[in-house]
């Protein structure tokens, strides 16, 4: 996840600390990036994200020994592995402000294009420019092994900018078109991290699969109810192609070029992969299985367990022809109760070595020391995937878990959102 809570220069505040200690103190040893973290200002994909520069490293530094620090009041940490995610936020660029989109994109994408208000000849991204901002990968992991991060994570999912790579077929050039120039941007990156940060490991967080957008329905049909998901429109006698791990159709899944992909972090000497989907952007129900969507999304068209069981089913695909590969599995926040059950069975089964807590962490850090020592869970601390975290920051608040964490319920900005979303049922009432 990325936060909406440093300062407009891209330096942790008190509130990111807290975060960050809260992730120390969850008995977690794999620590996968943190949160996001800018390669530079305008790639940020709102005006408060994390920034990596010489100026912010330091801080970045003392950020990971507060983690440290809160882990060592409970346990060893001789065995805790800290990451850092570097991104750049490519079509989803809000740097300067959180209602307006500065995008950077590869391609003229027909259907996001329009979605977000871009005239099909918004400029592309040049070769020249991807060749500066691989530089700027290579000159943010140099600093990340400088202020004491194990690995870092180029992010290659939710719609950002390596995502979108994955799905360049139609760009011209070296960096589109076939696997291995859609591929070329991870390549670089690697080599140059390879020869300027010595002995950093390197991870990689990807859509794996990929839907058509999707958007609420405005009127009822017989697929579906008002405000409920429905695919965009594309003709049927054309093959859908900009789903990296699509099938064509739209919303099929087909993972040919994603076990490609995996190969190649293989060959790349890559061992640390999360696997994840879709955008927040534009399908969020295949990416984070919710029941309550975010102030800018649909209701969810189906069952969200469905989407969590998905997930866990590509990532035992993938896992099964790359047993070498150290899997994360997303997705699990919404089993809520149900999650370390279902989590025991896939780590016991081979179907992933991990099992990644991104939104359930924000609430209820402690669930994974609960969990290890057979501790009965703390039920009204799990998150029930109301996606105020999500909403909070849609509507320029920072954030956090409002429902849940007692901290949030008393900031101001827990009484704003009260008023800046429509009446959803949610309450304390859906917590007993």
């Amino acid at each position: 996840m990325e936060g909406w809570d440093a300062t407009t220069d891209g330096k942790p505040t008190e509130l990111v600390t807290r975060r960050w200690q809260r992730f120390g103190q969850s008995g977690a040893k794999l620590i996968w990036g943190g949160e996001a973290v800018a390669v530079r200002p305008d790639g940020r994909a709102n005006p408060r994200q994390l920034v990596i520069n010489k100026a912010n490293a330091p801080d970045l530094g003392r950020l990971r020994e507060s983690l440290i620090r809160a882990h060592a009041a409970r346990w060893n940490t001789d065995d805790l592995f800290i990451g850092l995610q570097l991104t750049h936020s490519g079509r989803f660029c809000r740097p300067t402000d959180n209602q307006r989109l500065e995008p950077r994109i590869l391609y003229a994408h027909p259907l996001l294009n329009r979605k977000f208000g871009l005239p099909d000849n918004y400029p592309v991204m040049t070769d020249s420019e991807i060749e500066r901002l691989i530089a700027d990968y290579v000159k943010a992991a140099v600093l990340a092994q400088a202020a004491g991060f194990q690995f870092v994570d180029l992010k290659h999912c939710h719609g950002y900018l390596g995502h979108e790579f994955l799905s360049a077929v139609d760009r011209a050039g070296k960096y589109g078109g076939s696997f291995a120039n859609r591929t070329r941007f991870l390549r670089e990156i690697v080599s140059g991290i390879r020869s300027a940060a010595l002995g950093l490991e390197i991870g990689v967080r990807v859509s794996a699969f990929d839907f058509i957008p999707f958007h609420p329905a405005q009127e009822p049909s017989s697929s579906a109810l008002k405000g409920v998901g429905v695919p965009d429109h594309w003709p049927s006698v054309s093959v859908y192609p900009y789903a990296f791990g699509g099938d064509g159709t739209g919303t099929g899944i087909d993972l040919t070029e994603p076990h490609q992909f995996l190969d190649l972090l293989e060959d790349l000497g890559i061992r640390l992969v999360n696997i994840t989907a879709g955008s927040p952007y534009y399908n969020p129900h295949i990416q984070r299985p919710a029941l309550f969507p975010p102030s800018d999304g649909y209701e969810p068209p189906e069952d969200p367990l469905v989407g969590v069981a998905r997930q866990i089913g590509v990532t035992a695909a993938l896992k099964a022809k790359h047993p070498h590969l150290l899997l994360v599995g997303s997705g699990y926040s919404y089993l809520q109760e149900w999650l370390p059950n279902v989590a025991q069975n896939v780590i016991r089964a081979g179907k992933a070595d991990f099992v990644g807590l991104g939104r359930m962490v924000l609430t209820y850090p402690e669930l994974c020391a609960d969990v290890l020592k057979g501790k009965p869970l703390q039920r009204k601390r799990l998150c029930r995937t109301f996606s105020d975290c999500t909403t909070a920051p849609r509507k320029g608040l920072v954030s956090g878990c409002y429902p849940l964490d007692e901290f949030y319920k008393q900031r101001p900005e827990a009484e704003k959102l009260k008023h800046l979303q429509p009446d959803s049922g949610k309450g304390s009432s859906a917590l007993e």
